[in-house]
C-alpha cells in the first residue's frame, strides 16, 4: 500500500477513537466560543472532503465544492462512524497511481477554480486538512472538558514535541 494512503488511514482512524468516546450530545454540541462549531460538523467536513475525491467523474475530474453535507453525521455518532468506515474502506481499496493527473475544482475564496493535481498531492492535502480540523476539534474538546486517549490528536507530525527540562 502507498505511504500516502497509509498515512491517511492512520490519521482517519483517530476519528474512530474520538467518535467511540463521544455521545451524540457531545458530538453536536456547538457551545464553545468563538465559532460555535461542533465536533460533528468538523468530522462531517473531513469525511465530505474524502468523499469528493471518490466521486471522480468520467472525465477524470473531482469537484471539492460538491460536498454531500450529511447533517446526520454531525448529530449521530453511529452515522459518523458509518460514514468514516465507508471512507476508510474506499481508501483501503484505492487503486490509482499516485502520480496520475486529475482536474480538481475548488473555491479558494474568489470563486471556483480548476487545477491539475496528482492523486498523491490531493490525498496529501486531504490528510493535512484532516489534521488541521483535528486541531480545531482539540480546541472544542478542551472547551467541553473532554480528553481522549491520543496525545498526538490534532498535531501535525512535524510539530516539535515538548521535552521536559531536567
Amino acid at each position: 500500500m502507498n505511504v500516502i494512503i497509509e498515512s491517511s488511514l492512520q490519521t482517519l482512524k483517530k476519528s474512530k477513537i474520538l467518535l467511540d468516546s463521544l455521545t451524540d450530545n457531545l458530538l453536536s454540541d456547538s457551545s464553545v466560543s468563538p465559532y460555535h462549531s461542533s465536533i460533528g460538523s468538523h468530522i462531517r467536513h473531513i469525511l465530505d472532503f474524502y468523499d469528493c475525491i471518490f466521486n471522480i467523474n468520467s472525465n477524470n475530474e473531482i469537484d471539492l465544492t460538491a460536498r454531500r453535507r450529511h447533517r446526520a453525521v454531525e448529530l449521530e455518532c453511529s452515522c459518523a462512524i458509518q460514514y468514516l468506515d465507508s471512507i476508510i474502506d474506499k481508501l483501503t481499496n484505492f487503486e490509482f497511481d499516485m502520480t496520475d493527473s486529475i482536474l480538481v475544482t475548488d473555491d479558494l475564496g474568489l470563486g471556483k477554480v480548476e487545477m491539475v493535481y496528482s492523486y498523491g498531492a490531493l490525498f496529501s492535502q486531504a490528510n493535512s486538512h484532516t489534521i488541521h480540523h483535528y486541531a480545531i476539534i482539540n480546541y472544542i474538546l478542551e472547551g467541553l472538558n473532554i480528553s481522549i486517549k491520543d496525545s498526538d490528536f490534532g498535531y501535525n507530525p512535524t510539530t516539535p514535541k515538548q521535552t521536559s527540562l531536567n
